[in-house]
């Protein structure tokens, strides 16, 4: 049974910066890949970013290219995502999660093809 639990979130200014952690347990060779999605209210899960536990190449949704960063240390089996330049609509629950096989190539991949999930960490983007 693969776990995630996130860490990190908090209250930050517009332009501010959050550095997200995501701790991972039980993950295996099934999973190849550890994404981030956010869900604000009354929204669709949408995806920022995610990195590939195979080899290490990352993919980011186009609005955050250049503001936000994934990243991994596999001694903690920990991913970071260093968010940067935050802005009032980013606002909302942050989930990391592990993807199957299809997931992290080329694109995000559905959430669908995510299986295992954290309970999330709130971002309020305020000031």
């Amino acid at each position: 049974q693969v776990q995630l639990v996130e860490s990190g979130g908090g209250l930050v200014q517009p332009g501010g910066s959050l550095r997200l952690s995501c701790v991972v347990s039980g993950f295996t060779s099934d999973y190849h890949a550890i994404g981030w999605f956010r869900q604000a209210p009354g929204e669709q899960q949408e995806g920022i970013a995610c990195i590939s536990s195979i080899d290490g190449s990352t993919y980011y949704t186009d609005s955050r290219k250049g503001r936000f960063t994934i990243s991994r240390d596999t001694a903690k089996n920990t991913v970071t995502l260093q968010m940067n330049s935050l802005k009032p609509e980013g606002t909302a629950v942050y989930y990391c999660a592990a993807g199957d096989g299809g997931a992290c190539i080329l694109n995000m991949g559905a959430p669908d093809e995510y299986e295992f999930w954290g309970q999330g960490t709130q971002v309020t983007v305020s000031s």
